[in-house]
């Protein structure tokens, strides 16, 4: 009966599908048990012995790779609550091609070599400033509230080109004083609206 059952089934599955699936002799084991019978799935869930290693749940920390990751995701969400719905849509491409990359390089630069406990001591601003106010987000920590980088974006009138928004950075090793710049993007001619607009 085995080897009928089994022919059949091997002749089927090859007329079916046109010769395209060969048949391979482990299928077929493995739908029968050493009688030739059917395998029952139900019997054989019986005879299983599970063992459960239990895991001491202090092992499980964050690395600083996905703080770091989790940095550069609120870094984006920042910055495009402070584009708002008027700005946002018109300098994305520019942002995310221009702009994100080098926020992203900043923050691998001057928070990547910094030890796991520091790191995860970390934490993003969530409120960027309106109106004309230049900050998206500052990166702090969480215990002392003191800044390690502050994440600006300034609207620039240039003489006969017309506006543009210029990103840069500030850290604190040097009490936030010099500008390291990441980018420029243009906007028009024409006044941008207040930043949350």
């Amino acid at each position: 009966m085995k080897n009928w059952w089994q022919k059949s089934l091997v002749i089927a599955v090859a007329v079916l599908t046109l010769g395209a699936i060969s048949p391979n002799h482990l299928i077929w084991e493995s739908l029968l048990d050493e009688k030739g019978q059917p395998k029952s799935h139900a019997t054989e869930s019986i005879n299983k012995q599970y063992i459960y290693d239990w895991v001491d749940p202090g092992e499980f920390y964050d690395t600083s790779e996905s703080i770091l990751d989790l940095v550069y995701q609120s870094a984006e969400e920042q910055s495009y609550v402070k584009f708002g719905s008027r700005i946002g849509p018109v300098i994305q491409e520019e942002f995310q091609t221009l702009i994100l990359p080098n926020i992203q390089r900043a923050i691998d630069v001057h928070l990547g070599n910094l030890n796991t406990g520091k790191l995860s001591k970390l934490a993003i601003s969530e409120k960027p400033s309106g109106d004309h106010s230049e900050k998206i987000f500052h990166v702090y920590d969480a215990e002392t509230l003191k800044d390690e980088i502050r994440f600006h974006v300034r609207t620039e009138k240039k003489p006969q080109l017309g506006y543009s928004f210029n990103f840069h950075y500030h850290l604190a090793e040097d009490d936030f004083q010099k500008h390291i710049t990441l980018g420029d993007i243009y906007w028009s001619k024409n006044t941008p609206p207040k930043w949350l607009s």
